[in-house]
């Protein structure tokens, strides 16, 4: 997995899916201020990239939830990953909406899924882990059984890891934050003199900036 991490981070750089700028910070939709900036739907646009993400996501659903029986995307971003790994895995797909539909059957899940079904849910990137968990709780509030998150990138925050945890939710990523900086220092994204400043961020990202 550490070469698959470091795989994934390298390329995710070099298609500047992800972008590192702690000297002009970006602002999230919470209003946090961050030093990167996080895009993997870019990765749709690189067949080599998105191949060699389907596969990766799909060998570690396969390693860590093996009884997996159906795969559920994360809207939106979710969606189209979610996808591709059903389809490599030959397995069904659906995918959870982040409030129900306004019109028609007000769906939340949209797919066929039965009562009792084992799910894996595929995120594109981990925060706070908050609309993960709510769709996964979604699917449990669906009879569904949720065995476990599978993610492209985490940033590793704390705040998630306890949100996990409380909710009895297993997770897993292709890739994170502590190896996007030793790639990035690698590869020449970043110098060393920024790296105090992005590992200080990771640690209280809410009072960063």
């Amino acid at each position: 997995m550490e070469n698959t991490a470091k795989k994934i981070a390298e390329m995710l750089l070099e298609i500047k899916a992800i972008k590192i700028r702690p000297e002009t910070p970006f602002t999230w939709a919470s209003g946090w201020k961050s030093p990167i900036y996080c895009d993997n739907r870019l990765s749709l646009s690189y067949p080599d990239v998105r191949t060699y993400v389907k596969e990766a996501l799909a060998k570690l659903i396969k390693e860590e939830f093996p009884e997996v029986e159906v795969i559920a995307g994360v809207a939106t971003a979710g969606i189209p990953q979610g996808a591709l790994v059903a389809e490599e895995l030959g397995l069904p797909f659906c995918y959870v909406r982040s409030k129900p539909k306004g019109h028609g059957m007000t769906n939340m899940i949209e797919g066929e899924v039965r009562e009792g079904a084992k799910a894996v849910v595929i995120e594109d990137l981990i925060s706070t882990g908050g609309s993960s968990i709510k769709a996964a709780k979604d699917l449990q509030a669906a009879g569904v059984e949720v065995l476990g998150l599978v993610s492209i990138f985490t940033y590793g925050f704390p705040i998630a890891d306890n949100n996990f945890k409380e909710a009895a939710i297993e997770y897993r990523t292709l890739s994170n934050y502590p190896t996007l900086l030793e790639v990035a220092l690698e590869k020449d994204y970043i110098d060393a003199s920024k790296l105090e400043t992005l590992k200080e961020w990771r640690e209280n990202p809410s009072v960063w900036g």
